[in-house]
Parts: structure tokens; sequence; C-alpha cells
């Protein structure tokens, strides 16, 4: 059985992209919220079963993801800690709580993951940094990617890795959005149908991700192949870098990073 405490954005990400790839069925899974509105929304949605008791979903889980805000964590510990079955493995997409302190929160011996997952879980393209704990055995370590890797990419990191993952991958769709949003406005403002706009700027976007995925050269090198000499792209290239992209999303990035550790 899968459980989720808290059935925030994140959480419904996780457990649309699990449910849509056959990873875990809607019965296997039961989620908590203190919400009656966000339980009721994931009930109608997913189908899955859910309730407001955390101590509920502790006892019946085999496979425990705890998705609350970081101020809420330890209250939501403190409930399900007496709960929890012996050998459930404790999966934490709590932003900046480290393993050191959710053990302290637990005070006994239990197998914890960290991770930091994404909402593009929602159409199986997310991707997530994970870490273990010593009580995790590499049976056990499996188990846990292969839920995120159900629903998208899943990479083992060391936990002084994981706040740079919270940058360059947790909160980086938003980032993506933004530039997504900026160029349909662009081509608004040069006389395009906005949905259109749209449909171009994202589907540019994602073919462009996946050229560096499945073609394997450096981001710099296809950059370079769409600007050809004298030509249009080279202009546009030239005010990016004159505008400071890269000095602006390296900025930011790094200050996502500073207030993940700061949580």
């Amino acid at each position: 059985m899968l459980g989720f405490i808290g059935c925030g954005n994140m959480a419904t990400a996780m457990m649309t992209g699990i449910i849509g790839k056959g990873t875990f069925s809607k019965e296997e899974i039961i989620a908590a919220d203190k919400s009656e509105a966000a339980t009721e929304k994931i009930s109608n949605a997913l189908g899955v079963k859910t309730t407001g008791d955390n101590a509920e979903v502790a006892k019946a889980a085999d496979v425990l993801v705890i998705a609350v805000k970081p101020f809420h964590l330890e209250a939501a510990i403190n409930e399900i800690k007496d709960h929890i079955k012996s050998d459930a493995l404790i999966i934490s997409i709590v932003a900046g709580q480290s393993i050191e302190k959710i053990e302290k929160m637990f005070g006994k011996s239990i197998k914890l993951v960290r991770t930091m997952p994404n909402t593009p879980a929602l159409v199986l393209e997310g991707a997530a940094g994970v870490c273990f704990n010593s009580n995790i055995t590499d049976a056990e370590k499996e188990v846990a990617l292969g839920i995120f890797r159900s629903f998208g990419i899943a990479h083992e990191v060391p936990e002084s890795m994981i706040d740079a993952v919270v940058g360059v991958s947790g909160s980086s769709p938003a980032y993506v959005f933004m530039f997504i949003e900026a160029m349909a406005d662009a081509a608004v403002a040069d006389g395009m149908p906005r949905a259109l706009a749209y449909d171009f700027a994202a589907q540019s976007v994602l073919g462009s991700a996946k050229m560096v995925l499945e073609t394997g050269k450096h981001p710099g090198e296809l950059k370079d192949m769409v600007c050809s000499p004298a030509g249009t792209t080279i202009e546009a290239v030239q005010i990016l870098e004159d505008k400071g992209l890269r000095s602006a999303v390296i900025e930011a990035q790094r200050a996502c990073v500073k207030r993940s550790k700061e949580l």
C-alpha cells in the first residue's frame, strides 16, 4: 500500500503519474490531508481512498510519502511516528528538511528516503534527485527509484547535492513557464493569436529539451547549429546576451538554492 501524508500539488502530480504508469493502482493508494476540500478534490480526480487522519495512512502504508509544508512536518510526524510499520519505507519530499533532522523527529530507527521531485510528474516527465539514510538496502533503493522513474527520471545523489536539485529541477519548471509565457507574449505582439503562440513556444521548449537528452550534444553546440552567420537567430541570441539571460538564470537559481538551505 502506498500512502501520502499531504494532498498538495506535488503529491497530486506524483499520484497522477504513478497511477497513469500503473506502478500502483488507485486502489493501492491512500492519502490524508487536514483539508477536507483537498481530500475531496483528489478523491474525485483520481479515485484514491482519502482520510483526514494521518495515523490511518501510517498504519496502512508499506511505502509512506510525506508531502507537507516544512512548518507542518514536525506535527505530522508526531501524529504518525507511533503508527508506522516497522519496515515501512518513508519518503520525504519536504523541502529543506535533512535526513538527520527528520530522523530526530521520529526518534527511532527508520528507513528514510529524502527526495525532491517536480510537478511535470503530472505528465510523466518529472525529474527527481533521491538520497537515502543508512538503513536503506539496495533493494529498497530500487523500489524508491522505481516509484519516481514511473513518472520521469530519477537519480541517486548525495544529500549535499539535494539543494542544488531543488534549484535545477524542483523549482525550475516555474522559470521555464515564465520563458514560455514571454516567448508567447512576443509572438502575440507580432500578431499571433495567443493560443497558437503558446503551442509554438511550448513545443519549441519541449523539442529543444528532447534534443539535449537524446542527442547527447552540448547545449552550446545545439545552439550553434541554429545560429546561421548573419542570420535571424544570432540577432536574438545577441540581445539575450546583452540583457543578461544567463546571468539572470544563474543568480535566480542560486538564490533558490540558498533559500532551500535556509528552510
